[in-house]
Formats: structure tokens, sequence, C-alpha cells
């Protein structure tokens, strides 16, 4: 199966991506991403993967409620699984993605079978320092004309911090700015760097599914250290360190879909949903 379709919720029309066999799989693009994020991340054949664009994200409308948040999301794509008849899933997602999967394991762990973390950005707070960065391009957006805007943010102070030790996050935040109708995302931009999970540390711990967490150096925006405390926090969360994109990105996402692979086809997870 391999297919795309438009899934009707509340006030937006959202993109659906269903591809593969096997396991069923829920997994979300990060923040700015996509469909093709995903595709790029998640290892190709290795399960049935759902992944919902995000309203305002590839070709799903922002639609009219506001403000964006994490419950919004996460409900958004459970309503699209279930539609999928998605019953039990492993839950997983890229940065945002992780969160929304954390959000889920957490408020509907009847659903959520395992979880597969990718390079996390939230942990158990809202607006994390680690996403200032991305505040500050919102406001930019929300104050100045585009071109204005990723001049201002280029030439800042934390944006020349994070050109000179993450370039690969610089290149995403410059990104947002040359984005389709950018002014209008600085509001999903904002409401979601601004956000929490919802989950607490002492939350995150009861948590007993099976669990993967991948997380790199050289990243301001999706630090290693959000990934370690939340691998140290969640009961036998397997952890696996991969190679930076700012470093190689042809090796990162090698390792990272590998760690995924192994991972899905371990005993603990097929157990899971037998045949």
């Amino acid at each position: 199966m391999d297919e795309s379709t438009a899934f009707m919720r509340d006030d937006a029309t959202l993109a659906v991506f269903d591809s593969g066999q096997g396991l069923p799989v829920l997994f979300q693009h990060g923040l700015g991403g996509d469909e093709a994020q995903v595709a790029q991340t998640f290892p190709m054949g290795k399960a049935r993967r759902i992944t919902v664009e995000c309203r305002g994200h590839g070709a799903s409308a922002l639609g009219d409620i506001k403000p964006f948040s994490f419950r919004m999301f996460a409900e958004d794509v459970l309503a699209a699984a279930t539609d999928r008849g998605f019953d039990r899933f492993v839950a997983g997602g890229i940065s945002m993605g992780a969160a929304i999967a954390l959000y889920l394991a957490h408020h509907y762990p009847d659903r959520v079978a395992a979880l597969i973390l990718v390079r996390p950005a939230w942990t158990f707070t809202a607006a994390p320092a680690n996403l200032e960065p991305v505040r500050t391009v919102a406001a930019l957006l929300r104050s100045d004309s585009i071109g204005e805007a990723k001049e201002r943010f280029a030439g800042s102070e934390i944006g020349m911090r994070i050109r000179a030790n993450a370039p690969d996050n610089f290149a995403s935040l410059l990104g947002y700015f040359d984005r389709p109708k950018a002014v209008a995302f600085a509001s999903v931009l904002a409401d979601i760097a601004a956000d929490g999970t919802g989950v607490t540390q002492a939350q995150a711990a009861a948590l007993t599914v099976p669990t993967l967490i991948i997380g790199n150096e050289r990243d301001a925006i999706h630090p290693l250290a959000c990934a370690r405390t939340l691998a140290d926090t969640i009961t036998d969360a397997r952890f696996v360190e991969v190679a930076p994109k700012a470093a190689d990105k042809a090796r990162h996402f090698a390792e990272v879909q590998d760690a995924i692979a192994t991972f899905l086809k371990s005993k603990t997870i097929r157990s899971l949903f037998p045949s």
C-alpha cells in the first residue's frame, strides 16, 4: 500500500500518507516538516506507516481554530489513524513528531504499544529554551517584511551563534522565511514552540511501553541532553546516539533508519502485534 489521501478534520483538510505493510506505525514529522522529511528518516518497507501532515504543513490546511497546540495536532493524527483502522500502534516522530508521540503515549495509553522518539526537542516543560530561536523567527515574521525578517535573524546574536555551532539548524531556521505563506505559518511556529506535551517527568517515568530514543550532538534545537533525559526517565528505554546531520547527513539518516528498523524487528515489538 502506498497512497495519499485527504482527511477532513473539523475545520481543516489534512493530507494523510499511508505506505508499506506490516506493523502499524504512526510516525510524524517535525515543526515545518512534511511527509518528505519522514520518508527520509523512516526505513522503507519495514512497517505500514501512516503520516499526517499537521495543520499548515505540506498539503494540509491551516484551519481556523487557534491557538495551535500539541493536543490539537495529536488528536488530528489520532483521528486519522483511527479512520485508517489503526487501533493500537507504534507511535513515533521527529522533533515535534516525537512530542506528539509522547503526548499520545500518556494521554491514550490503550492505543500506543511502543514509542520511537527521534531528535526530541521537548521533555517536560512548555516553551523550552532550545526552542527560543523558533520563537524569534516567528516574532520577526510578524513584525517585519519577510526579506527584512530573514536578514535580521541571520545577523542577530542568536542567528550567528547557531550558524557557527549548528549549521544544519541554521539552514532549517532560514527555511521558515522561504516557505509559502510564511507569515501565516508564524502562528504555528509561535504556538508550538511555546507549548509543551503536558507530560510530567513522573508521568513519563510511569510509561511502560518499549521505547527507542535517538539523539545526536551538534544540534541546538534538539539537544542531545533532551534525548538523554527522556531515555533516563522512561522505563527500559533504549537510547541510540547517531552521527549529527551537521557532520554527515548521509550517515545520519542511515544510522537513524538502521536503529528504527532494528527496533521494529525486535522480538519485543513483534510480540505486541502477533500475526
